[in-house]
């Protein structure tokens, strides 16, 4: 069986077949189309419109082609122009006219939605999967290291001391923000298309209850030309990936200046670093890296099925094809990725001496000093211009804040007393007791609620 050319007397060009094939890449659509179409079969059979034996002589050659494939024994013949094709073809071959029924109430149409809507489900599963396995090794890297303090940042400057821990589960936060939408994209996809037909629904008395139980989707679809050429599903995959590669990359950012020799927080394990081909000293945070290069990877396929969908008439068009490789590439990318952060992150070393030294440098306990005045009376804007002089003065000195005098102080504000001496790293992580914060309580409780939530889903999963 060649290209479907219908009313067309002409071969399609060489080239022409070659352009318009899609088996190099939906060939890894056929265990759902396999699973498709014997529930397609078992259907027709129910409702009488092929008898049980045609369904039990079709299915059985379903499952041996199956076989085949998985065996690396099944000939994926290009100019069966589609996977779809190609297994009816094939069956035909094994069962002869009888397979031919199999098309019976169906039309590629709503069989490729069907499949693409199979293949997102358990992508996404697959894909909370994953993520929850990197959840587990945030949470194991933040336990290890509770008591460690590093600087906080922002714009990338030394800001105030945090618990590294705190920062780690900042990013469990991302994370769980992502499983939060790959359930949401899970229900979109769980809707089964097949009985829409080409684009108006079918002339026979088929029971896409039945169907839809087979095939496990909790909805049916409830426009045939909206099932047809929807794709949201997809799009929703995307961005959601999209996002989630946009998290995994501020890790890399992170870990990628951590491990630099100006941060050295953290060490990489050799595993998840090359060398140089010319500095025999370099330690490179490759894996990081690359994961930073494949985020906009991600983008850039978001915003090709995007461009795709934005100009398409209703019902289906032959852009559509456009949708697999994007899907396949951004599942197999977002995947990899969690796999190879999920062991990096786990076999991290923190280099608690270093982050300790950091946070004695940069005046990290500016904003305390001016909590400090506040509570002793002053307005915290004084106390802010009051600090920032103080600052200035330290640093012109050379100085850090337990290296000044109470006299220093005092030529600063009168409400500098000797209890200022009492400000210290471990005051102001205790002084942030707020639900959110970084005290080291508020962390504990935030790690004890971090498992309870990667258990309950571990549970219901």
């Amino acid at each position: 069986m060649s290209h479907i050319r219908g009313r067309l007397q002409k071969a399609a060009d060489e080239l022409v077949a070659k352009y318009t094939t899609s088996i190099p890449f939906d060939w890894r659509l056929y265990a759902h189309d396999i699973d498709g179409s014997i529930a397609h079969a078992k259907m027709l059979a129910e409702q009488g419109i092929i008898s049980a034996g045609e369904a039990v002589i079709i299915s059985q050659g379903l499952e041996s082609i199956r076989g085949e494939i998985e065996k690396g024994k099944f000939d994926f013949k290009p100019e069966r122009e589609d996977i779809h094709m190609a297994i009816e073809a094939r069956l035909m071959e094994k069962v002869g006219e009888v397979g031919g029924k199999l098309h019976t109430a169906r039309s590629r149409n709503d069989q490729v939605a069907l499949d693409l809507r199979l293949f997102a489900k358990e992508a996404i599963s697959e894909t909370s999967v994953k993520l929850r396995e990197f959840q587990r090794a945030l949470i194991s890297l933040a336990e290890a290291n509770k008591s460690v303090v590093i600087p906080g940042y922002t714009h990338l400057q030394p800001a105030q001391p945090v618990l590294l821990a705190h920062h780690l589960l900042a990013y469990f936060e991302m994370f769980q923000r992502d499983i939060d939408r790959f359930n949401h994209c899970l229900k979109q996809a769980d809707v089964m298309p097949l009985g829409s037909g080409a684009l108006a629904g079918v002339a026979y008395n088929i029971d896409r209850e039945f169907l839809a139980h087979e095939l496990g989707f909790s909805q049916i679809s409830q426009n045939s030309i909206d099932a047809v050429s929807d794709r949201d599903f997809v799009l929703e995959y995307e961005a959601a990936a999209s996002i989630g590669m946009m998290h995994l990359s501020r890790l890399a950012e992170e870990i990628i200046l951590w491990s630099s020799a100006e941060f050295n927080f953290i060490e990489l394990d050799e595993a998840y670093a090359t060398g140089s081909s010319i500095m025999p000293q370099k330690k490179n945070p490759d894996v990081a890296e690359l994961a930073r290069g494949k985020t906009g990877r991600i983008y850039g396929r978001l915003i090709a099925l995007l461009t795709t969908m934005k100009a398409l008439p209703l019902a289906y068009n032959r852009d559509l094809q456009e949708d697999k490789e994007g899907l396949f590439d951004t599942v197999d990318t977002l995947l990899s990725t969690l796999e190879v952060f999920t062991g990096m992150v786990a076999t991290l070393k923190i280099k608690t001496e270093s982050a300790a030294q950091a946070v004695k440098q940069g005046y990290l306990l500016a904003t305390d000093l001016a909590d400090y005045l506040v509570k002793k009376g002053e307005a915290f804007r004084n106390a802010h211009n009051i600090v920032a002089r103080l600052v200035s003065y330290a640093m012109k000195k050379g100085k850090a804040f337990d290296e000044l005098s109470l006299t220093e102080y005092k030529g600063f504000s009168p409400l500098f007393s000797e209890d200022v001496y009492s400000i210290s790293v471990e005051s102001s992580l205790a002084a942030r007791d707020v639900i959110g914060g970084t005290a080291p309580k508020q962390v504990a409780r935030a790690l004890a609620n971090a498992k309870k939530i990667v258990e309950d889903s571990k549970v219901r999963g």
